[in-house]
């Protein structure tokens, strides 16, 4: 009886076992088969292009430099801020040495004692002339030495208020007050009240005051690898895009390229600059770091295709066309410009095929 139970059970489960395996036999046919994707070429615009990643500087920047060495007594600017050629920049406290502040009042001294001099004579010999006890030409002789003497004593005393209190110059400047040299933005001010400033001369750069620059014309300049400054050439059109200003593109023209490259990480880079021709839209700051895009060549309103699709053999571009619904045949196409992202599709296809995409 027990073994009766048994092969009722064991055969029990044979059938379910069976009825499991036809199920899933039946359900796995009933998938609906996989459809290969597929695109359509489409109109577009291709844009042959090289890229430069550079910066955005003003075209004039200038670095305001004092003719004095002195302190900072007091500023009259801010960065921001738009100045005339000509205006207050700072003022420069003058700090003579000792020895040469000694020498020019000696000077001083020794000229206004000639200086006396020369007027007393001068005085003797005109009365004397009004008494007709001596020529014109003798008269005149002590008259033009106390003309010389007052000329020396206003040329010490001169001297000696330049190196006291920056006083007056022949052209009405002041020596310790530093002004704009040109119109523009002051960009920064680099130095702050109570700091001391070194003169500019012919063995010294001097200590940078303020720099100002025209930021009404800024220019993009930037570096180009050496194997894209063989196609482009000066008057070509950029579109450059700055970090900082999203969604914008600026157009500038390319007016420079450099004739000698610099290594640079095992390339070799081009420095270019090129002309920005609309600024006024948005605020453009100096510095701003920027790419440029170099138009090489554009195909406007042409057929275009992803170029993942494309099947290459040599010379020849292929493709797997849709005839029926997911059939396709292998087809070559005629192809032209291409940005490295789409291509333009010369011949061999419409806007109406579809294209087995992978």
């Amino acid at each position: 009886m027990t073994g009766k139970i048994i092969r009722i059970v064991v055969a029990t489960l044979v059938v379910l076992l069976l009825l499991g395996s036809l199920y899933f036999l039946i359900n796995r046919n009933r998938q609906a088969p996989v459809r290969i994707e597929t695109i359509a070429p489409q109109i577009g615009t291709i844009i042959s292009k090289a890229v430069a990643t550079g910066s955005i500087v003003p075209r004039l920047e200038v670095a305001i430099k004092p003719r004095v060495s002195g302190v900072v007594d007091e500023l009259f600017v801010q960065p921001g801020e738009l100045i005339e050629r000509g205006q207050l920049i700072a003022r420069i406290q003058l700090l003579p040495d000792a020895v040469t502040l000694n020498s020019a009042q000696a000077r001083v001294d020794t000229a206004r004692i000639s200086s006396n001099n020369a007027k007393s004579e001068l005085a003797r010999f005109r009365q004397l002339f009004n008494q007709k006890l001596i020529s014109r030409g003798e008269y005149d002789k002590y008259r033009y030495e106390f003309d010389i003497r007052a000329e020396e004593l206003e040329g010490a005393e001169k001297n000696l208020r330049v190196l006291r209190e920056g006083g007056a110059e022949d052209g009405g400047a002041i020596s310790n007050e530093i002004r704009a040299t040109v119109a523009g933005t002051i960009l920064d001010v680099s130095v702050k009240q109570g700091e001391s400033v070194t003169e500019t001369n012919n063995f010294n750069e001097g200590t940078t005051i303020a720099a100002i620059a025209d930021m009404t014309d800024m220019v993009f300049i930037g570096t180009v690898d050496e194997s894209e400054v063989g196609r482009i050439r000066e008057g070509m059109a950029l579109q450059i895009s700055i970090g900082a200003i999203e969604d914008v593109l600026f157009e500038g023209v390319l007016e420079f390229i450099s004739p000698k490259g610099e290594s640079n990480e095992g390339s070799v880079q081009f420095e270019i600059r090129a002309a920005m021709t609309d600024t006024q839209s948005s605020t453009v700051r100096a510095g701003y770091s920027a790419t440029a895009d170099v138009v090489l060549d554009r195909r406007d309103e042409v057929l275009t295709l992803d170029e993942r699709v494309l099947q290459f053999e040599g010379d020849k571009v292929f493709v797997n066309v849709e005839v029926a619904e997911q059939q396709f045949e292998r087809r070559s196409i005629e192809v032209g410009l291409s940005d490295g992202i789409r291509i333009e599709v010369l011949d061999g296809l419409s806007e109406s095929s579809r294209v087995r995409a992978r």
